[in-house]
């Protein structure tokens, strides 16, 4: 494997390109229907990569598994990439949907659900005030105006291949040469991230007190662990450094928990003490509903109120027609008390203990230069013998070809990862039977790259 054979490797993906063609007809003749009213014909853009050529098209979903058009059964490890991490159609939420429709989905008015929801959310992350939106962009992009607001200062600071939804102020990285440029392919940004933002490698201490030191940066916008280019964890102390330098600089500091949830029931935050001064967090919180927060401190708040003008708090750019409507709040509500519990983080950890091992076993079985990075319910297979400390590393290591023939040689055994990267999320209604027939196939596809 040190010598990947890739003649064997554009065979084998065609072999299973194959296969899945002639075992997924209805979902093709879907598709093609689909393009004649859908760009790309998917409802997505993003959703033109999936391995096979063209999409399964999904019939429905229950827990762990889901059913395509041709009939064939899935365990579901993608779970959305994240936003049904709850399992699909969880069924406190979905009880609490059904019930909130008959009484209004959207009232641009408060009602007594948000303070509840506003409680739990004090208890879970430790900061004191609350605010809703659909989507962890929004809720990212709504901070990110605020701290400009608060501090007057024209720049965020992300990490090199950090990922927070379409903010257009994070699709910069560094080149070969350590120089910020706009990420490749990044369509049409309203102005060039080069002057929005600076960018710096995770885990770099030195790099994060110079870009900080200049005194232009309102806000560090960061996941406690880097997600979306392989899990990355911080070194130790890196996150103590982090606030002690943005509180020296007067920068303010938002995690991004939104794939980080993933570390307990009250994010990464919680479970190693964080002290942000902003929090968002989307996808998972309501059972799949389009939901999203953001919270701060009462001295981000009192900053905030004392240069708001209430007159024109509707036109700012902070908020929307549809944030807090009623059907979200009263699924967020349900999501959060009834299904995202410590027993759910508890049960979902150790089904993960037993996926992570499977995958390990194997690699350790033929010698591979590969490892498995873990965070709580979430884990990934990654092609490098070491973990990568920060963003550019693992973007160096990215091999496309092979993370798509893993991802469709599993998608062809009833199998779905999280697409491009191989990631796996557990949820409580995953069995064990699935975890097992997971680390099966797993080593079906090394042997047959082996030959």
């Amino acid at each position: 494997m040190q010598t990947l054979d890739r003649d064997r490797l554009e065979q084998l993906i065609r072999a299973e390109e194959e296969l899945f063609h002639q075992s997924h007809p209805k979902s093709f003749e879907l598709y093609q229907r689909a393009r004649q009213s859908l760009h790309g014909g998917v409802p997505m853009l993003w959703m033109i990569r999936w391995a096979g050529s063209f999409p399964v098209f999904v019939r429905e979903a229950h827990g762990a598994h889901f059913t395509d058009v041709d009939g064939h059964d899935y365990i579901d490890f993608c779970l959305g990439d994240t936003g049904a991490m709850t399992g699909h159609a969880p069924a406190a939420t979905v009880k609490a949907v059904r019930d909130q429709l008959e009484k209004g989905t959207t009232l641009m008015l408060p009602f007594e659900d948000v303070i509840a929801v506003g409680e739990e959310l004090q208890r879970r992350f430790g900061l004191p005030l609350w605010q809703f939106a659909l989507t962890a962009t929004d809720a990212n992009r709504f901070v990110l105006r605020m701290a400009r607001m608060i501090t007057g200062r024209p720049k965020v600071l992300v990490f090199n291949y950090c990922y927070h939804g379409s903010v257009d102020e994070t699709f910069i990285i560094l080149d070969e040469e350590g120089t910020p440029m706009s990420r490749p392919n990044n369509m049409g940004p309203q102005v060039d991230p080069i002057y929005t933002t600076k960018v710096i490698e995770f885990n770099d201490i030195a790099a994060l007190e110079t870009a900080l030191s200049a005194g232009d940066v309102a806000a560090v916008l960061a996941e406690p662990v880097m997600t979306n280019i392989g899990i990355i964890h911080p070194d130790p102390g890196y996150h103590e450094e982090l606030r002690k330098l943005t509180r020296k600089y007067g920068t303010l500091l938002v995690i991004d928990e939104t794939h980080t949830i993933c570390a307990g029931p009250g994010g990464y935050t919680a479970a190693h003490g964080l002290k942000p001064d902003f929090l968002t967090l989307g996808k998972p919180i309501a059972g799949g509903i389009p939901a999203s927060i953001y919270g701060f401190t009462r001295e981000v708040a009192d900053r905030f109120d004392q240069m708001l003008v209430k007159d024109d708090s509707d036109v700012g750019g902070i908020g929307g027609t549809l944030a807090g409507n009623a059907l979200s709040i009263a699924a967020m509500r349900a999501t959060f008390e009834q299904v995202l519990t410590p027993e759910f983080y508890a049960k979902a950890f150790d089904l993960q203990d037993e996926f992570t091992a499977g995958v390990e076993a194997v690699i350790q079985e033929f010698g591979l230069p590969w490892i498995v990075k873990r965070l709580g319910n979430r884990s990934e297979y990654w092609f490098r013998p070491t973990p990568p400390k920060n963003g550019g590393q693992a973007a160096a290591a990215v091999d496309h070809e092979l993370d798509r023939y893993m991802h469709l040689f599993a998608l062809n055994r009833g199998i779905l990862m999280t697409p491009f990267h191989n990631m796996a999320l557990i949820s409580p209604e995953t069995t064990h039977a699935d975890v097992d027939h997971h680390t099966r196939v797993f080593r079906e596809a090394v042997v047959s790259l082996i030959g």
